[in-house]
């Protein structure tokens, strides 16, 4: 009896001890069958048979795969498709060097014509910005009459506004032109009505007519214009000046296409006085004049700047006895070194001057710089001597020849010593300028184009054919730093109104973090494609002034140009031919891309970036060698250089080809074939995978649209109804003078005008300049084109592509219709229940792409919705993994849901590609991918049924990941879409370390950090006493803010207002709280918040960043997935879900793990170790690329001697008491 109590009692002590066991969070006794990996194994068996049973059936991919079986495979020929689409672009930027060079000598004729006209100044012309449309309010004439302007000692003159009628047009992106006149825009430091600008405005009207003719023969003419040398900007067709920036800065004279047209590349010594005199206004106007060179140079000139007191030292340390590429990063460099800059004490001119020469002779010698022009300005308020000695060894040795021009440019309105600096700049071939005022500093600099250009006019017939980089169609590049200015005042003000309305809760940590992520997610925005800004390259010509007298004074009149779009070259690449993941892309001669698929120049969805438009070819094309970041592979250092001497070469390289926002990366074996677009300093590049690429689909010759017409078949019928998209970006047709209001419309207006008789391919999709149509038909009668390109009919095509395409239409007409899924189809009725099928799409290699809706009656608009986001066919993202997952397992499907969908409130869609290809001859080539998207919850509950409550349960977390380690699938929903490294670091560590997946490492050199706009000048602390002052101010003005935000709170009308905007969920608002101590004075919470929200201004540097991104280790039959769990040594089980790109990971939840290790995705700033006062621009200009030269230098003319014309000298008021003053604190100071 006893015995049989007492056996009770021990089962039940041995349950309480096996139980405490089992719980203990840090046990490592737990037994491994805690995670059942047969269990687990059948969960990812059955998800993956359940998903690809559905995939197979809503995609209908067998019967896609077997309408293609009548097309045939070819070999992709590189050489022959590079060669082709140069010859196409070739001929697309010779009609525009023809257009540009009628421009030009219609230019100087009319000048010439005129020269004896009469300046009239009540002439009126269109004033872009002050030209009114119909309707448009007429501005009163002032009354009374004009005051007297007190600079031109005339009375200003008032001309009434013309009027002219504005249409938007699409090709102009549907800015409101007028074809039949040209506008005129004056730069705010110009007067319009000065002799010289009016005259030169008045017989520039005649260019009307060329203009018109230009865009005649031409109608893919983008502006046309001509740059006054005097100011002006004559552009064709008119339109209003954009008035969406705060101040109109735009100058012609300061954009590239003008200075690189006006003067040919150039090395610039900028001589800054560092002698204590230089203080106050004439330092403000010493460092105007050093911006305001520095915006006059491009990327084929070469520039440093030295200030000098008894010492020569560079603005920037790094850049020292060197001259360095004026790109936007250099320059950027150079003007805040310039900014930092204080006076000191004495000037030593001689030394200074010597430095500059020896420096300059090094770039000559050692083959550096621009190799053409030089020259040395020199700022400073006067010299003491003029340093004869130093002219006559380094610049007067080959007379009457003289290599450094010197441009002089005196500080001041009260200075003695200006014969000196005067001379330094006659006698040496330069010009000499006097400033007084920053309001005419601009105008004053400008002064040295012409000195420059010289010898270019004085030759007359040399017309050099200039193409600029690319660059955004913005007034001025200072607006990314206003628009980051205001973008600061925004966040500062949103944080104020969400303190008023939170309070402390504001400052709470998590609070801090999510918000400083949420801002700088914001800067991580770059897309490749912006409608913010037009991105193009311009071809300029100089035009001369051809009168008898021009020798003597060797006068440019200005500059013609028209632009290219960088979107309208983009159409000429037939990416259809280059097929899926495959690109081209342009090479400039300094290494830059024109355009690349990786060129991301803004950021934040609307700023550009500070060094955009030099981003070089290697910094874009990542080789996959594990090498350090800017330790760039000799092997693309040598195909680099062959590319920008424009070879024609070929080459295969490994690389890292990183997309979707940059969070995915694949490591691909890529073919790149290059060669010259002649008559341009460009290099075209094409570059396709070699393990798909190689081949493509092709039709056979019965297939041909015109055979297909004769038997009778309508091509039209094979787009029926409305459920079909083509590529909006590519060129299949296009007609020279209509507009369509969609690619469709326009491609079923050709598909009509190819079923009538008469119906011709073109040759070529671009026109041929007039002066060569006579010619060119002359030697071939065959090829297609049209005669004349002035018809009005005239049009282009891409026979392939449309060839193609029609095909693709022909063979998956099937597709969009509803015979597969109607009402009575049970199988697809359950899969339309169970799986919330939205809808089923097919993408053709021709840009064609199909789609079926489901839940029609439900969800109106389900496909309209879907095709707006999904139109670009072998372009989206769906379609690239499609095609890439196809060689990990042919029978695959990619699924991926948006990143970070689970912060969203939206139903999450789950999107399913599969990529189908077409065998034949041994070939295998991609032909479509067809795909589907449905609900994230019917795949969450599908999941659920599957794993039972096993999931649910506190000890276990189960997850689906992707191939590069996003969540799909996970127990707490908000986890959806993240990387998983974010989620759990630990486990994903280990899955690292099992080679689950693969560490890629990603290197962004186009990255933008913030630089605190603080002042460390240690200097200017101490000499200025103003600074005390503006401590004071500042201290002023974050008391102020602190009481403002107060009086808010209290302020009855005020808490009215944000109550409304600002109620809590209850519909009340929180009470104002008031942390006052004893004494009146704030507490430390609100001296908190007021640190924390008071602005730090930063300022936009470029830099470089790297992503760790992660894919699938995609060995087969890998032994981890064999691998059972083992307690808390290996606490998951990880297995590949069948038919998809996806793994089931179940992670034991009671075994410890280091919260703290979080493995991310998110870019992070790459540390080179630099020392304190260098910066990247200083590591990158020790290792900076070889560059090729442009073509045209014009340096020299033997009668630029005979010219005299160097500037005057200004009227000198003597004011010895001033004088006086100013020698002793330049003694003192």
């Amino acid at each position: 009896m006893a015995w049989s109590w007492t056996w009770p009692c021990w089962r039940l002590c041995l349950s309480l001890i096996s139980m405490l066991i089992w719980h203990a969070p840090c046990a490592n006794l737990q037994p491994a069958e805690n995670i059942n990996y047969n269990l687990v194994h059948s969960w990812a068996d059955k998800l993956g048979m359940e998903l690809f049973h559905l995939g197979d059936f809503i995609t209908r991919r067998k019967e896609v795969q077997e309408s293609f079986k009548e097309a045939k495979v070819v070999q992709r020929t590189g050489a022959s498709i590079v060669d082709s689409m140069a010859k196409e672009i070739e001929m697309m930027m010779d009609l525009k060097v023809s257009a540009v060079r009628r421009i030009m000598d219609t230019a100087e004729n009319t000048a010439l014509s005129h020269q004896n006209d009469m300046a009239d100044k009540m002439f009126s012309y269109y004033n872009a910005k002050e030209m009114l449309e119909p309707g448009d309010p007429v501005p009163p004439i002032p009354t009374p009459a004009p005051d007297m302007d007190k600079d031109i000692g005339e009375p200003l003159i008032y001309v009434q506004p013309k009027v002219v009628v504005l249409e938007p047009r699409p090709e102009f992106h549907n800015t409101p032109v007028n074809f039949n006149v040209s506008s005129v825009h004056v730069p705010v430091n110009v007067f319009d009505r000065a002799p010289d600008v009016i005259k030169a405005i008045q017989w520039s009207e005649n260019l009307d007519q060329i203009f018109r003719d230009n865009y005649k023969n031409d109608p893919t003419l983008s502006w046309q214009f001509f740059g006054s040398s005097t100011g002006f900007m004559r552009q064709f067709p008119a339109s209003k000046w954009r008035k969406d920036v705060p101040v109109d800065l735009y100058d012609c004279r300061l954009r590239s296409w003008y200075m690189e047209a006006a003067t040919s590349p150039k090395d610039v010594v900028i001589l800054m006085d560092g002698s204590g005199s230089m203080l106050g206004q004439r330092l403000d106007i010493a460092k105007h004049v050093v911006n305001t060179i520095l915006d006059t140079l491009g990327t084929n000139d070469f520039v440093n700047i030295f200030t000098f007191d008894k010492e020569v030292n560079p603005v920037v340390g790094c850049f020292e006895d060197t001259l360095i590429q004026a790109t936007l990063g250099n320059i950027r460099e150079l003007k805040e070194g310039i900014e930092n800059f204080g006076p000191k004490s004495i000037a030593n001119y001689t030394a200074a001057l010597t430095r500059a020469f020896e420096i300059l002779e090094e770039a000559k010698s050692s083959s550096r710089g621009a190799q053409c022009n030089q020259a040395i300005m020199i700022i400073g308020d006067g010299a003491p001597e003029n340093n004869r000695e130093v002219f006559e060894l380094h610049n007067w040795r080959d007379p009457p020849y003289k290599p450094v021009r010197i441009f002089t440019y005196l500080i001041g309105k009260e200075v003695a010593n200006w014969d000196d600096i005067r001379w330094m700049a006659c006698e040496n071939q330069g010009y000499y300028v006097h400033l007084s005022d920053t309001a005419e500093v601009r105008e004053m600099v400008l002064n040295y184009i012409p000195v420059m250009a010289r010898p270019l006019v004085l030759g007359r017939h040399d017309h050099p054919v200039i193409w600029s980089q690319v660059y955004a169609d913005i007034e001025d590049t200072k607006l990314s730093d206003h628009l980051w200015e205001i973008k600061q005042c925004e966040e500062q003000k949103a944080d104020v109104l969400e303190y008023w309305q939170v309070h402390d809760r504001m400052l709470e940590p998590s609070e801090m973090h999510r918000r400083e992520y949420r801002r700088i997610k914001e800067t991580w925005n770059q897309p490749v494609d912006s409608n913010v800004y037009q991105f193009m390259t311009t071809v300029s010509m100089p035009i001369y002034d051809r009168r008898e007298n021009a020798t003597k004074i060797a006068n440019i009149l200005g500059v013609a140009g028209t632009d290219v779009p960088i979107n309208e070259i983009k159409k000429l690449l037939s990416p259809f031919m280059l097929g899926v993941n495959g690109y081209a892309f342009i090479v400039t001669n300094n290494g830059y891309v024109l355009f690349h698929p990786d060129f991301r120049p803004i950021f934040q969805g609307y700023i550009l970036k500070p060094a955009y438009n030099s981003v070089d070819m290697i910094e874009v094309e990542l080789l996959d060698d594990d090498r350090p970041a800017r330790d760039f592979n000799p092997v693309l250092m040598t195909i680099r250089d062959s590319i920008i001497n424009q070879s024609t070469n070929s080459k295969w390289m490994l690389v890292k080809n990183h997309f979707d926002e940059m969070k995915r990366v694949n490591r691909i074996k890529r073919q790149y074939y290059w060669t010259a677009i002649k008559n341009t300093p460009f290099t075209l590049v094409i570059s396709y995978p070699e393990q798909y690429g190689v081949s493509r689909i092709d039709i056979r010759s019965e297939q041909d649209i015109h055979r297909v017409n004769i038997k009778g078949t309508n091509i039209r019928s094979f787009f029926d109804g409305k459920r079909w998209k083509i590529h909006p970006d590519w060129l299949f047709c296009k007609q020279s003078n209509t507009t369509f209001r969609t690619p469709e419309i326009e491609l079923l207006y050709f598909l009509e005008r190819m079923s009538e008789p008469g119906w011709r391919w073109p040759a070529s999709r671009s026109a041929m300049p007039p002066e060569h149509t006579a010619a060119m038909f002359s030697n071939n009668s065959s090829t297609g084109r049209y005669p004349s390109i002035n018809e009005k009919e005239g049009y282009y095509c891409d026979r392939q592509l449309m060839q193609a395409l029609v095909f693709d239409a022909r063979v998956t007409e099937w597709f969009s219709k509803n015979t597969s899924f109607n009402s009575k189809d049970d199988k697809g009725n359950e899969f339309k229940q169970r799986f919330g099928v939205t809808v089923a799409f097919l993408a053709t290699h021709s840009g064609l792409t199909r789609w079926h809706e489901f839940n029609m009656a439900e969800e109106p608009g389900v496909g309209e919705t879907f095709s707006q986001n999904n139109k670009r066919a072998i372009d989206e993202i769906w379609y690239k993994r499609a095609v890439d997952q196809h060689f990990v397992r042919e029978e695959s499907f990619v699924y991926s849901v948006p990143f970070d969908a689970g912060e969203s409130n939206s139903e999450i869609l789950v999107t399913a590609s599969h990529a189908i290809f077409h065998n034949e001859g041994g070939r295998s080539a991609p032909a479509a991918v067809v795909g589907f998207q449905f609900q994230h919850s019917a795949l969450y509950k599908l999941f659920h049924n599957i794993t039972g409550n096993a999931c649910a349960v506190d000890d276990k977390d189960c997850y689906i990941l992707d191939n590069n380690g996003y969540v799909i699938i996970s127990t707490r929903v908000h986890e959806t879409g993240r990387f998983f490294g974010e989620v759990n670091g630990a486990i994903m560590k280990r899955l690292l370390e099992e080679n689950v997946y693969k560490r890629v490492v990603v290197y962004d050199y186009q990255a933008v950090c913030f630089e605190s706009r603080g002042d460390n000048n240690a200097s200017s602390m101490l000499l200025s006493p103003l600074y005390h002052v503006l401590r004071m101010s500042k201290w002023l003005l974050h008391t102020a803010l602190w009481y403002i935000v107060q009086l808010m709170q209290l302020a009855t009308g005020v808490s009215a207002h944000y109550a409304e905007m600002y109620s809590d969920i209850n519909g009340t608002e929180p009470e104002p709280e008031h942390h006052h101590n004893g004494h009146g004075k704030k507490s430390d919470s609100e001296e908190h918040w007021l640190r924390y929200l008071t602005l730090h201004r930063t300022r936009l540097k470029s830099c470089d960043m790297q992503r760790e991104l992660y894919t699938l280790y995609n060995e087969k039959d890998n032994v981890v997935y064999n691998m059972t769990a083992h307690a808390c040594e290996r606490p998951f089980v990880v297995l590949p879900i069948p038919f998809s790109n996806l793994i089931l990971l179940v992670v034991d939840q009671l075994c410890p793990r280091d919260a703290a290790l979080v493995l991310t995705v998110n870019p992070q700033t790459i540390d080179y170790h630099l020392s304190v006062n260098d910066s990247l621009a200083c590591y990158k200009h020790a290792r900076e690329f070889n560059r090729m030269r442009p073509q045209s230098c014009i340096s020299r003319h033997a009668n630029e001697s005979n010219i005299k014309l160097c500037g005057k000298a200004c009227s000198l008021y003597a004011n010895l008491s001033l004088l006086l003053l100013c020698h002793i604190l330049s003694r003192w100071l």
